[in-house]
């Protein structure tokens, strides 16, 4: 006999398990047992930016993780995985739209289930996924990405970032500058028409504004990102007086440039300060002028400080690859090794943590890793200070290697702004609070 109540009640079950298995397919798992610890690791694969800094953050991420799994990196990051559980990487390509890698994002959180994301090196795209982030609760850490505004438009609960932000790289600059050149009269720029490039001659000429006022700007150049041919630019430049010129210039734009320039001989001309040069100089070498001042984004690469912990990283990296690691590398590294200790903190016996316990766990905590410390000491203790480094470079033709020599460090609280204020204004209101 047809039981129209129990064929209901039987259909609502139904309904209710079917809502449930959709549910654990759909949203990250949350305080279950572990077996494994699965990891979104994006990065930029293809296109432009790939050879010189998503493939090496990629790469940090590989040797890093086979490190991790094996209890093989340096204590306090001894233990096993992630609290002794085994670390399980996707990688993702960051190439495409930034609607795309929202998609992507999604994807690794919703479908795939993974316990956080670490990831991306443009700005434009960390500013896409961070609302994403916050969201879907999803535990996020920017690697490369170097916009201040993440942390400055509003709190964040999520999102993270040990790698410092880009004003840095150009405070870092302008202090290096006039330490070596103090009698330098005016200075140019050439720097990509985007937000990059914009905020980066922003806090230099705003850092050499506070430091050193009657130095004037002679050339301001601003190409389109990616525009591979610069021998309009080149030309203007050549009528300058200036003996210096800031570029922020990255990956193929930089190259270009640098090739370009030197067939015309600016180089010889003016110096370069290049805050980004350090991820170039291994596919450069000789071809990157000697006397170039050269940044790293901070204390990476060649401008790491010496250590155990970085001539282990170096090593495992070199061998591995066959080339050194530049700073996408350090950065990834970095950020991975401060969401392991994060995560260590916040979990109990053999539960995976929430999101909410890691977030809690994340905030502010301070470590040292191959590029040193690093404090998340800004953002409401979601954003990363460290100090900064800068130096010249030279080809070392009788090691056949490149170098860079006449380095000077400045500590972080030199090149970063204190906590609750915006680098912008920190810059305008004349750098206040600054500790060099």
């Amino acid at each position: 006999m047809f039981n129209r109540e129990s064929s209901l009640a039987g259909a609502l079950k139904s309904s209710w398990l079917l809502a449930a298995l959709l549910g654990a397919a759909i949203f990250p798992a949350q305080a279950q047992n572990a077996s494994t610890i699965k990891l979104g690791i994006v990065s930029f694969l293809t296109g432009p930016a790939a050879a010189p800094f998503g493939i090496p953050g990629r790469n940090g991420a590989e040797v890093l993780i086979d490190a991790m799994n094996a209890g093989k990196v340096p204590a306090p990051f001894n233990k096993i995985g992630f609290g002794g559980t085994t670390v399980e990487a996707k990688y993702i390509d960051e190439t495409g739209s930034a609607a795309n890698v929202v998609t992507e994002f999604r994807n690794l959180v919703q479908r795939d289930q993974v316990e956080a994301v670490v990831g991306y090196i443009s700005s434009g795209n960390c500013l896409a996924v961070t609302p994403v982030a916050e969201e879907l609760k999803a535990i996020t850490v920017f690697y490369d990405c170097g916009t201040p505004r993440i942390f400055e438009e509003k709190p964040r609960a999520y999102v993270f970032r040990v790698s410092p932000l880009s004003t840095i790289d150009n405070v870092g600059a302008a202090r290096y500058l006039l330490a070596k050149k103090p009698d330098v009269t005016s200075y140019s720029g050439i720097n990509q028409n985007y937000a990059w490039g914009q905020d980066s001659w922003r806090d230099f000429t705003g850092a050499m504004q506070v430091l050193a006022p009657k130095v004037t700007i002679d050339k301001s150049l601003f190409p389109k990102l990616f525009a591979g041919e610069y021998g309009a630019e080149i030309s203007t430049l050549l009528t300058s007086s200036s003996p210096v010129l800031h570029t922020s210039f990255y990956d193929g734009d930089l190259e270009a440039f640098l090739y370009q320039e030197q067939a015309r001989a600016l180089d010889k001309r003016m110096t370069i300060i290049a805050t980004t040069g350090e991820a170039a100089i291994w596919r450069l070498r000789d071809k990157m002028p000697d006397g170039t001042i050269i940044g790293a984004r901070g204390p990476f690469g060649p401008l790491a400080p010496d250590s155990e912990f970085n001539r282990w990283f170096q090593k495992i990296y070199t061998d591995r690859y066959g080339t050194p690691p530049t700073y996408p590398a350090y950065q990834m590294v970095m950020s991975l090794l401060g969401l392991k200790l994060a995560y260590e903190k916040a979990r109990k016996g053999d539960t995976k943590p929430t999101s909410d316990e890691i977030a809690a766990s994340f905030k502010g905590i301070e470590f040292e890793g191959p590029a040193g410390v690093v404090k998340l000491a800004i953002g409401d203790g979601h954003q990363g200070i460290m100090g900064t480094a800068y130096g010249i470079y030279r080809f070392n033709k009788a090691k056949n290697e490149p170098e860079i020599v006449d380095i000077m460090r400045f500590p972080a609280e030199c090149v970063n702004p204190p906590a609750g204020v915006t680098a912008d204004d920190w810059i305008k209101d004349g750098m206040k609070g600054a500790k060099c």
